[in-house]
């Protein structure tokens, strides 16, 4: 069956949480407060294969293994705008803006015969689906793909350097584990967070100091526009020590 959709820039899909490939991350590095995102799944869950292949697997005392997508993200609240979004609800940075924007509304962490349900919009947003707009999905293939092609293949070049970094957490933080059983249980794709100063110090990357210098002023950003949110607890709580951990590795 073919799928239609059409953006209609109307901007509703720009708030919150933003995947972003290592390559994006370090380019956006002075506008997004970025951290490590890691979801995991259960064995038989249909993105599986394509999640142990893009991240890492972790086995399980019990015999049995996880799937770990560990994601460099912009880590923001869902009811917080993109930085990125201007005040004409329009991209700042379009010409330059990150491959998991372009690629939207598909989702190359997951097997391109699933994408189909992606294309319905979330209440409220404004996305055209109607026969008006383009087929872009059609007998399980995509069609528009060169944006899903190209943020594919980052993904499968940077996936050696996610597990080279999962190793290292699981070394010296042995008790994520716990944390990723605990989030695997839940109905809803549970996360656990881990600090982009961690990655910059495991996978020993030469421009850590440059990329403190940039993140420092972002993460003291959101520190003050999340300060007193009840709601916004544990992201208060985050900026603040990753805001200790660049303002350390920035000098």
């Amino acid at each position: 069956m073919a799928k239609n959709f059409l953006c209609t820039a109307c901007g509703k899909c720009c708030y919150g949480q933003l995947p972003l490939t290592i390559a994006d991350a370090f380019l956006h590095a002075d506008r997004f407060p970025l951290a490590m995102i890691w979801t995991p799944l259960r064995e038989g869950s249909k993105d599986y294969p394509m999640v142990s292949h893009l991240g890492t697997t972790i086995k399980l005392a019990n015999r049995k293994e996880l799937a770990v997508l560990i994601v460099p993200s912009s880590y923001i609240p869902s009811s917080f705008a993109c930085p990125a979004l201007g005040q004409d609800n329009l991209c700042s940075i379009h010409a330059n803006k990150p491959s998991r924007c372009r690629t939207m509304p598909f989702y190359p962490y997951r097997e391109e015969q699933y994408q189909a349900e992606l294309l319905t919009p979330r209440p409220g947003w404004e996305c055209d689906t109607s026969e008006a707009a383009p087929v872009v999905f059609h007998e399980k293939k995509i069609i528009m793909r060169e944006d899903f092609d190209q943020e594919r293949q980052a993904l499968l070049q940077q996936a050696p350097l996610i597990r080279l970094y999962a190793d290292y957490i699981l070394k010296y933080m042995p008790l994520i584990v716990d944390s990723l059983v605990q989030a695997s249980a839940k109905a809803k794709a549970g996360q656990v967070v881990t600090s982009l100063s961690s990655f910059l110090t495991a996978t020993r990357n030469t421009e850590a100091k440059q990329i403190a210098r940039q993140q420092l002023p972002i993460l003291n950003y959101f520190v003050i526009k999340t300060a007193g949110q009840k709601d916004l607890t544990e992201y208060h709580k985050n900026y603040v020590a990753w805001a200790k951990e660049m303002a350390y590795l920035s000098k």
